[in-house]
């Protein structure tokens, strides 16, 4: 059964990632106590509006922006070490207190600049290119796969880090054949870097089980989304973790029956950045139209996303493998000026028959023909809606029809950057 006090919430997102995970995080962590990475590393990029400030957060937990929250990195994380102190003083250069704030999971797998290295190379090298951030996530997780990672608390044993280090890089040196210079400097940077990390070392799982015993709250958040999921995504063109609510049991070191509730994100209407199919992508005109309205592109990677209609099925299939009990709509206001909105409900298929089923099949997204129900559009601003009654009523029924199709209930609709621009329903 579920945990007897406290309150244990996932948040994961529903589409190809971009869903604007970080600000329903960051408005949710008001009243939990622990947020916990549980997967990913930082290819993630979390944008959080608070008042004037901008932060783009990369590891560290979005909760980080709320005094007094205890912030964890979990296990299911690979650490991007100069990339996450990087983060962590820039935080602390603007204000935010860290102090006893940030614990970082003793399991969790080291990201190298080798893994960067090989990344970069391997998409180089490919006839089928990802479409890769170049920051190291599938090398670091295959190591660990492979085990031959180095972990947090393998940093308590110089001579293992040592080892493991070295034949890291003599692999990646095999396979890259230049630049060996530049990656040993930049590994013995990353180790001496690591040293700060063994006193933010900690047992996730152990953490969150106290906290919930206790009485606390506790969120667990993932980075990209469910059609990015190694097993439930489009793949090949996925990332290399369990992006869905299975996953964060798994990713910070507790049981499923710790799990109470999976609030799930997605936008009003659908983006990707990377390589891989997009069914309901619009056409090149439409396709900047709403990329300028939505300013969509990657807070990571600074890429353009691609742009399309809200896909149920996308949605409907992400609210059965994570098992929904809540869904957070976001950027509802980018859609204010147009004329109709339009939901892929099912696809025409290449055999003409049709499917309300999201495939296994990547290749078959393709070739799909989304069958689309139009509704008016509100025309008229959202942004500052505070209550589901100052929506406009076309906006209201786009609502209802995105829960209809998607079995999940509406809690949460994003009208705005800021964190006061959300409708709780």
């Amino acid at each position: 059964m579920a945990s007897e006090n406290g309150q244990c919430t996932v948040v994961a997102g529903c589409q190809w990632g971009d869903e604007g995970k970080g600000k329903i995080v960051d408005v949710l962590a008001q009243d939990v106590d622990v947020v916990a990475r549980y997967q990913g590393g930082a290819n993630a990029g979390h944008t959080v509006q608070v008042g004037e400030r901008a932060f783009i957060l990369h590891q560290i937990p979005s909760g980080i922006l709320h005094p007094g929250k205890r912030c964890l990195i979990g296990n299911g994380v690979v650490l991007d070490v100069l990339q996450f102190f990087e983060e962590y003083d820039a935080l602390a250069a603007r204000g935010i207190e860290l102090d006893g704030r940030v614990g970082v999971s003793a399991r969790a797998h080291l990201l190298l600049p080798y893994h960067k290295a090989l990344d970069r190379a391997s998409e180089d090298r490919a006839t089928q290119k990802i479409g890769t951030t170049g920051r190291g996530i599938g090398p670091a997780y295959e190591e660990k796969a492979g085990r031959r990672g180095v972990r947090v608390a393998d940093l308590c044993c110089r001579e293992r880090v040592e080892e493991r280090v070295r034949e890291g890089l003599g692999r990646a040196l095999e396979f890259i054949a230049a630049g060996g210079d530049d990656l040993q400097r930049d590994v013995r940077r990353s180790l001496e870097a690591g040293e700060r990390l063994l006193p933010l070392a900690t047992d996730t799982g152990a953490e969150i089980t106290e906290a919930l015993a206790t009485g606390k709250r506790v969120l667990l958040e993932g980075a990209q989304g469910t059609a990015l999921d190694l097993d439930h995504g489009t793949y090949p063109f996925v990332t290399s973790s369990n992006t869905t609510a299975g996953g964060a049991g798994t990713g910070v070191g507790v049981g499923p029956t710790a799990i109470d509730a999976v609030v799930g994100v997605v936008k009003a209407y659908t983006t990707r950045v990377g390589n891989g199919p997009l069914p309901t992508g619009f056409d090149p005109e439409m396709d900047r139209h709403v990329r300028d309205l939505g300013d969509e592109y990657g807070a990571t990677t600074g890429r353009p996303r691609r742009c399309g209609w809200f896909d149920a099925v996308l949605a409907r299939y992400s609210a059965r493998v994570n098992g929904l009990t809540a869904l957070a709509v976001t950027k509802l206001d980018v859609l204010d000026t147009l004329p109709e909105i339009a939901i892929a409900t099912e696809y025409s298929t290449d055999r003409g028959g049709s499917t309300s089923n999201f495939p296994a099949d990547t290749w078959s997204l393709e070739t799909v023909s989304p069958r689309y129900e139009t509704l008016p559009g509100w025309r008229s601003d959202t942004s500052g809606a505070k209550r589901l009654a100052d929506l406009p009523r076309n906006a209201r029924a786009y609502l209802d029809r995105i829960e209809e199709l998607t079995g999940a209930p509406i809690t949460m609709v994003s009208v705005g950057t800021r964190r006061n621009q959300v409708v709780r329903i």
